[in-house]
């Protein structure tokens, strides 16, 4: 099972979720005012940190549909994986394709409120353009996307996943402690793992090896 958390901004936090036993690091480039975005130069230190370490694979978590940007980003740090996070079309995924390096890795959000999929109209599209796979996450009832610590239901991601053609990452408000509340999830034949934040925290804001570990003990032991 793929364990990811998101968010990180500095050195101490990579080698911590590299030691928890985490498989990708999630690092922010073009969210606007995100707590965790990064300018091009720390992405790439980053990154290189990460991809030093040899246990992390280190991934862009973007709301831009900037691809000329992106592919800039993408090649100045070298990441494998993009996580478009934000209400990219679906051409969005097929210029990251078409003039990506080979084997890059590209990973559709696709947002649930109330339990209902607000890009499920265009997840036949985004299949179609080359994404590898998605992860579920939840929007808030006031609009807010990502890290928001809030939980998606086990039925509705079930009955996603059941609608679409690819496997998934699993996110929102997941901890230590509710992985028994997606049994059915976690049992689905496309389910591919979990992508955490809030959950790894400490009180000071930044991600610990700690908690990251109880994390990923929890989910993988259940």
């Amino acid at each position: 099972m793929i364990v990811k958390f998101c968010g990180a901004t500095t050195e101490n936090e990579i080698v911590a979720m590299a030691a928890a036993g985490a498989d990708l690091v999630g690092l922010w480039h073009g969210v606007p005012g995100g707590r965790a975005d990064l300018p091009a130069a720390r992405l790439a230190a980053l990154a290189a940190v990460a991809l030093t370490g040899g246990r992390l694979r280190p991934m862009v978590v973007t709301f831009s549909s900037d691809t000329r940007a992106l592919l800039a980003a993408v090649a100045a740090s070298r990441v494998p994986c993009v996580q478009l996070h934000g209400f990219q079309p679906p051409s969005v995924v097929r210029a990251l394709r078409r003039d990506g390096p080979p084997g890059l890795e590209i990973v559709k959000v696709l947002h649930l409120r109330a339990g209902v999929c607000l890009e499920e109209r265009l997840t036949d599209a985004y299949e179609r353009a080359g994404t590898d796979y998605f992860l579920m996450d939840a929007v808030t009832a006031d609009g807010r996307l990502g890290s928001t610590a809030e939980p998606l239901a086990d039925p509705a991601v079930t009955a996603l996943a059941d609608r679409i053609g690819l496997p998934f990452l699993l996110a929102g408000g997941l901890h230590a402690g509710n992985a028994n509340e997606f049994t059915r999830a976690r049992a689905h034949p496309r389910f591919l793992g979990i992508d955490v934040d809030s959950a790894a925290r400490a009180a000071d804001g930044f991600l610990r090896a700690d908690r990251a570990r109880a994390v990923v003990d929890a989910w993988r032991t259940v």
